[in-house]
């Protein structure tokens, strides 16, 4: 019945904010989006969509229990990085088993998991 999760959809109030952020902050490149700003894609280079929707019906929110997890090669240097940037943590040196994270804020308050496999994990 369900073929797959075509994306995930964060809502933002400040669309061009929003872009910064994702674009600039983060580095990810913009693939679909509607010129006013509205919907705006980010697909992955592993496969999976990022969009973000100017709304003001659905509030972001780092506490509704669900983010987007996204992988990363070198978690120490990009924490860093971000850290230097201004970007806030709502947590940091996060363990697993298999890997090790951390959650930040994006420009509108929503959550994102960063998240790197351990050596052994990975292969």
């Amino acid at each position: 019945m369900f073929k797959k999760v075509a994306f995930t959809m964060y809502p933002v109030k400040d669309a061009a904010r929003a872009r910064q952020f994702y674009e600039t902050t983060l580095g990810l490149r913009r693939g679909s989006s509607a010129a006013s700003g509205v919907w705006t894609e980010y697909d992955l280079p592993g496969g999976g969509c990022l969009a973000l929707f100017a709304t003001g019906d659905i509030e972001p929110s780092a506490n509704a229990g669900g983010c987007v997890a996204l992988e990363v090669e070198d978690l120490d240097a990009l924490c860093t990085r971000l850290k230097a940037e201004g970007v806030q943590f709502k947590a940091d040196g996060i363990e697993s088993p298999v890997c090790r994270m951390a959650v930040i804020l994006d420009s509108e308050g929503n959550a994102i998991l960063l998240h790197q496999l351990k050596r052994s994990a990975a292969g």
